[in-house]
């Protein structure tokens, strides 16, 4: 395993897409950025995709991450919402996979899990531990930046275990283990 490495954490969403990166160092992490891509003031869904998609290059093209990790759409009652949700999902996915950046997708329950060692917490708990790990001062007004940089805190202990649910190094592993999706 690398001793240094960037992760790149992405909370997917079609009103704010909030990301962070952290610097691993040996078992050490240091925050290096955290924000939100505010979406709400574009109507059209396509633009928004776009808008994601660019964001996150920028983030790749700005940092080199070594890795990107993802929070996985979690499964609710409003079928829209959830569309929504993958579509935003899957163009972060893309630009990390076009970048051959791999790719590590965890539940929003692993993610909370990992980081206060309860899966129910609320974001408030999650951005509050975040704090006291990362050593910030200012919490952001808006939780969603702070739930990309728990994505990218979660992939970070997960260390050399089992690192996701789901992983992909690029396009032809995604491929290999998705073909249900390719039809």
């Amino acid at each position: 395993m690398k001793t240094e490495r960037i992760i790149l954490g992405i909370d997917p969403g079609t009103t704010i897409m909030g990301y962070g990166l952290i610097l691993q160092k040996g078992n050490q992490m240091q925050l290096l950025v955290m924000g939100e891509l505010k979406l709400s003031k574009y109507s059209n869904q396509a633009l928004k995709l776009k808008k994601i998609f660019e964001r996150t290059l920028e983030l790749i093209a700005e940092y080199n991450p070594d890795e990107l990790a993802i929070e996985a759409p979690f499964f609710g009652k409003n079928v829209q919402s959830m569309l929504k949700l993958g579509r935003a999902q899957g163009v972060a996915m893309a630009a990390g996979l076009y970048k051959d950046i791999p790719i590590f997708e965890y539940s929003p329950r692993k993610i909370k899990q990992s980081i206060t060692g309860n899966g129910s917490a609320s974001k408030e708990q999650v951005a509050a531990m975040l704090q006291r790990l990362l050593n910030f001062n200012e919490l952001p007004k808006n939780m969603d930046a702070t739930d990309g940089l728990a994505a990218a805190v979660c992939h970070f202990f997960q260390g050399n275990k089992p690192v996701s649910e789901k992983s992909y190094s690029g396009w032809a592993a995604f491929a290999n283990q998705n073909p249900d999706r390719l039809k």
